[in-house]
C-alpha cells in the first residue's frame, strides 16, 4: 500500500477546506492523512517553515519527501490523481474562466482575512479606513456574482465554483452582518446548490482552536 500524502490542515481555515472539499470531490480521502496545524497568530511554526517557509496552511507532504503549497496548487496538482472530473478544465476558454472565478474567491478571502484579523486588536488600535476598505472589496465582488450567478450554474463543477462557494460561506461563518444574500437572489440560489453537495457538508467550517 503507497504510504498517504500528509496535509498539514486546520478545522478553521478557509483555504484549508477548499483543499478537502477537492479531495472529497476527487474521491481521493484514503489517500490523504490529515495533521492538525496551527499556523495563525505571533508564534512562527518552526517545523512546519521547514517544509513551507512561508509557514501557511495548507500544506502537502508527498510520499517522496515533496511539499506542495499553497490551496491553488495543492488542488491542481490532486486534480492529476483521478480519472473523473477535472477541477481545472484542460480546455481553454473553459479553463480561463475556471482561473479567473478562482482569483474571484480567492481574492475575497485574502480580504475577509484580514478584515477578521483586524477586529481581534484593541478598538483604539484598529484601522477604520482599512476595514472599510476591505469590506467593500468583499461587497464589489459579491455584486459582480451576482451578474455572474446565472452562469455558475451552467457546466461542470471547476475550481472556480469551489473558491466561490468557500468564500461565501466564509462571509456567512464569519461576516453573518455582511448579510451578503441581501440583492443577491440568484447568487443566494446557487450557494444553496453548493452548499448540498456532499463533499461540502461532509467538510463545514468549524470554530475550533
Amino acid at each position: 500500500m503507497t504510504n498517504p500524502m500528509i496535509l498539514h490542515w486546520s478545522p478553521r481555515s478557509p483555504y484549508v477546506r477548499k483543499v478537502m472539499i477537492a479531495i472529497a470531490e476527487m474521491g481521493l480521502q484514503d489517500r490523504i492523512q490529515t495533521t492538525r496545524t496551527i499556523a495563525g497568530g505571533t508564534t512562527p511554526h518552526r517545523a512546519l517553515m521547514k517544509l513551507n517557509p512561508v509557514g501557511k496552511i495548507p500544506t502537502l507532504e508527498l510520499p517522496d519527501g515533496t511539499v506542495v503549497y499553497d490551496s491553488p496548487v495543492i488542488i491542481e496538482y490532486l486534480d492529476t490523481l483521478h480519472d473523473g472530473p477535472k477541477l481545472y478544465p484542460a480546455a481553454w476558454p473553459e479553463r480561463l474562466t475556471a482561473l479567473r472565478r478562482h482569483a474571484l474567491g480567492q481574492g475575497m478571502l485574502d480580504n475577509a482575512l484580514p478584515l477578521l484579523a483586524e477586529g481581534f486588536r484593541p478598538p483604539e488600535r484598529q484601522s477604520e479606513p482599512h476595514k472599510a476598505l476591505w469590506r467593500s472589496k468583499l461587497v464589489a465582488c459579491v455584486d459582480a456574482l451576482e451578474g455572474e450567478a446565472e452562469a455558475l450554474g451552467r457546466g461542470g463543477f471547476t475550481v472556480g465554483h469551489l473558491a466561490i462557494g468557500v468564500a461565501l460561506a466564509y462571509l456567512d461563518f464569519r461576516f453573518a452582518d455582511l448579510a451578503w444574500r441581501n440583492g443577491h437572489p440568484t447568487l443566494a440560489t446557487w450557494h444553496e446548490s453548493f452548499n448540498a453537495r456532499p463533499s461540502v457538508q461532509a467538510n463545514m467550517p468549524v470554530d475550533d482552536r
